[in-house]
């Protein structure tokens, strides 16, 4: 008896401290629960964003460019990573940014020492004080009497002997850069101006006026748009802020317009009655990419009778150019479609024709270049156009000038229908 006894209290004894230690577990599990459901795991999972500081020179950046003219990392020889921090996308992106600008000066350094360009200040009439671009020009740009070439390049970051800042840092500087038609252009006699249609404004550290009030123009906004465009502010400030825990602030900036050359169009302008227009030379032959098609349009319908006088051929690629919407008259339709040609985005092979979208200039595919490209086939990048159409545009130019000098010898008319079946044979 006494045993069954015995045997009945530990059992109760252990049933009792088992539902203690389950009701102890449960409070336990219930306290987490509790604790979880207050702690925010999206602002746990934040980051910290460093600071927005970078270096200021290449090899700070520890990347340099090869005998091949890649950018290559000095200790590892990988190319450019752009991921340098993962999950902070601004931080990668403002790095980038920062290496472009160092990459500008560099382009500039080349254009200066290699290609043996000049700097010339613009407005040429520019005070000390005043904001100011610049183009780039050869010795004999102004003095060269048989023929000059002009190379303008499309919108954007890009600056003086750029095509496109994206295929510096990835390809090369042979792709990325105006370099090359720099150099193949001076070795066939011609002269150079290089010109800077992205440089518009001095961009200049905002300081805020505490006593400035606000605009009349901002009180008279009506009252729904104001709304939407706070909205939209306030978003993008509040997605901004969710990304990170600690996001750096980055400073205000202001641009100050460069008088006449405040846009693309208005510096094409510019550089053709200040410097193109003024030289000797007989024969003007103008590359222009993208943005620069349309600014050269641009030029053309303001001084139509000057560019007919001076330019001979027109190289377009990937042009952007609209004759209907920049109301381009039948005149200068026609011109174009007589001395003009545009090297597209396009899978096609070598100069093949593609169908036209406007019935102005004839549309070829821009192509690759055999001596560099295993397999000749056309391009479908849009940055690329106007290096795989190198060899195409030189020869396009030298079969316009030899028209030119022809022409001198031969009536007008047989000269103007022998260069349009030229064309049309692209």
């Amino acid at each position: 008896m006494p045993v069954r006894a015995s045997i009945f209290l530990f059992c109760l004894v252990w049933i009792t401290m088992a539902q203690l230690l389950a009701q102890e577990e449960k409070e336990k599990t219930t306290a987490l629960k509790d604790l979880l459901s207050r702690i925010d795991l999206d602002e746990l999972m934040k980051k910290d964003e460093p600071p927005l500081n970078f270096p200021e020179t290449l090899d700070e950046f520890e990347y340099a460019f090869n005998e091949h003219g890649q950018l290559r990392h000095i200790h590892t020889g990988e190319p450019f990573v752009f991921n340098y921090k993962e999950d902070l996308h601004r931080w990668n992106q403002k790095r980038y940014e920062a290496l472009g600008e160092i990459i500008t000066k560099y382009v500039y350094e080349r254009l200066e020492n290699d290609c043996n360009l000049k700097k010339e200040i613009l407005p040429v009439d520019a005070t000390e004080d005043e904001p100011k671009s610049f183009i780039y020009m050869s010795e004999d740009a102004l003095t060269n009497p048989e023929k000059i070439m002009v190379l303008i390049q499309g919108s954007g970051v890009v600056r003086a002997g750029q095509w496109a800042r994206r295929l510096i840092i990835n390809e090369d500087l042979n792709s990325g850069t105006q370099i090359p038609f720099i150099n193949r252009a001076k070795e066939e006699g011609y002269g150079v101006i290089v010109l800077n249609p992205n440089e518009n404004s001095l961009e200049v550290e905002k300081v805020p006026d505490p006593a400035k009030k606000p605009s009349p123009d901002a009180s008279d906004e009506p009252a729904e748009k104001r709304e939407r465009k706070e909205e939209r502010e306030n978003k993008k400030k509040k997605d901004f802020y969710e990304k990170y825990r600690n996001p750096q602030k980055e400073r205000e900036m202001e641009h100050i317009p460069i008088r006449e050359n405040s846009s693309p169009e208005e510096h094409t302008l510019y550089v053709w009655d200040h410097f193109i227009s003024k030289s000797l030379a007989k024969n003007v032959f103008i590359v222009a990419h993208s943005y620069g098609g349309l600014s050269f349009v641009n030029l053309m319908i303001q001084r139509e009778a000057e560019v007919k006088n001076h330019v001979r051929a027109v190289a377009m690629t990937d042009s952007v150019h609209n004759v209907w919407h920049q109301e381009a008259n039948k005149s200068i339709r026609d011109w174009l479609r007589e001395h003009c040609c545009n090297w597209v985005s396009s899978p096609e092979p070598l100069d093949t024709l593609v169908d036209p979208m406007l019935n102005d200039c004839p549309r070829v595919s821009a192509v690759c270049l055999e001596n560099f490209f295993p397999i000749c086939e056309g391009t479908e990048k849009h940055e690329l156009t106007s290096w795989k159409s190198f060899h195409s545009i030189f020869k396009f130019f030298s079969d316009a000038h030899k028209d030119h000098e022809d022409e001198s010898s031969s009536s007008p008319v047989t000269t103007r229908s022998s260069h349009r079946i030229k064309n049309e044979d692209l």
